[in-house]
């Protein structure tokens, strides 16, 4: 597991789960207790595996050396580790839990004249809800991909044939399902099935049939867990037949020889979207903009694709991955052919996120 952080293997919130199991919590390590000293080079805050050289290719070929790196095991962590006053240059969260990081002024705009591989990055992308707020740019578009559903293809069976999230939902597999452990994705995918669009889910008609899903499905669950790896193992061993996942999980299963398939469902996979801000204490704000052009280059999007199975924000990195290995990972050279097919999660007010989590615990604990 070591070895597999370090080389980049491991994938978003992986690395917190190898922390526990050695007994080590990098939060609460005194690296973390203090700001970046003056002098430093750029601190960039981010999930586990992403604090690897291979994404900082341009960034060394400027200074010499990598930006500094620190982990967290999601963005909420990491967000209330900055608000307690830890100085960072640069961190990494979601475009759904983009609008906190905003009204907590806790991030400053960026100057997208000082990125060079901003001109490549997917309109699509680059116009992205909640990136741009009165005309200023808060979120650089880096890495995407979806949450769906890794199954056994020797274990389980669609009846009519196709792909649905209701095998999540089937008797038959009552005990082995595994589910993520966030409302950030599970209440979302639950959203999906239940047939909500995502503009009205803030109804409370809607809030409840979500929540009534997700409470029929918990006697049926197996284990909730935010930790890849985790479902991975137990897809593996066949403790699990099907999983909630992320598009790295069947990569990784499959470089195991273990017979997995990533689902298309016909209701729609969820589709996220994570990126790079400056923190509006940055230290080295020059710096900061370097990271971020390196993390969009086309360079750190074909290592992305290649070894995570992520997408990339850069067009340009799609032409360094062969026709093979997209159609492999289930990507296209046209990255909208893949964005459009899924339901693009939109950023979530933080009242309505912290009230979903607080029914989601609840239905983990059978209430």
């Amino acid at each position: 597991m070591i070895e597999k952080a370090r080389e980049g293997k491991l994938s978003r919130r992986q690395f917190s789960t190898l922390l526990s199991a050695t007994g080590i919590s990098l939060l609460a390590s005194p690296v973390f207790s203090r700001p970046a000293a003056a002098g430093d080079e750029a601190l960039y805050f981010t999930w586990g595996g992403y604090d690897i050289p291979e994404l900082f290719g341009q960034y060394r070929e400027k200074h010499g050396v990598d930006p500094d790196f620190a982990v967290y095991g999601d963005s909420d962590e990491g967000l209330a580790k900055m608000r307690a006053g830890y100085v960072v240059d640069v961190a990494h969260p979601c475009n759904q839990g983009l609008p906190k990081w905003v009204e907590l002024g806790m991030v400053a705009p960026i100057d997208t004249s000082k990125l060079t591989n901003w001109g490549d990055v997917v309109p699509s992308l680059k116009n992205i809800e909640g990136a741009t707020v009165d005309g200023k740019t808060y979120f650089v578009p880096f890495d995407w991909g979806q949450t769906s559903i890794t199954y056994r293809t020797d274990l389980v069976d669609f009846p009519d044939g196709e792909e649905s999230w209701s095998v999540l939902w089937d008797e038959r597999y009552k005990g082995k399902i595994g589910i993520i452990g966030s409302e950030g994705d599970t209440w979302w995918c639950a959203a999906i099935y239940a047939g909500v669009p995502f503009t009205e889910a803030q109804t409370q008609e809607n809030v409840d049939k979500v929540a009534a899903l997700l409470r029929q499905q918990q006697s049926l669950v197996r284990m909730y867990t935010d930790d890849m790896t985790t479902l991975e193992q137990a897809l593996a061993s066949g403790e699990l037949v099907a999983a909630m996942t992320w598009n790295s999980s069947p990569v990784e299963l499959k470089n195991q020889g273990v017979p997995v398939a990533f689902a298309k469902p016909k209701e729609g996979a969820l589709t996220w979207v994570c990126g790079a801000v400056i923190s509006k204490d940055a230290q080295h704000p020059d710096r900061a903009h370097d990271v971020i052009d390196s993390l969009i280059s086309p360079e750190a999007g074909r290592f992305l694709i290649n070894d995570y199975g992520y997408g990339h924000s850069n067009q340009k990195a799609f032409d360094l991955v062969s026709d093979e290995r997209l159609a492999e990972l289930g990507l296209s050279r046209n990255p909208d052919d893949v964005l459009g097919a899924g339901k693009f999660q939109i950023p979530t007010p933080a009242e309505f996120q912290g009230k979903i989590a607080t029914i989601f615990a609840e239905i983990k604990g059978g209430f």
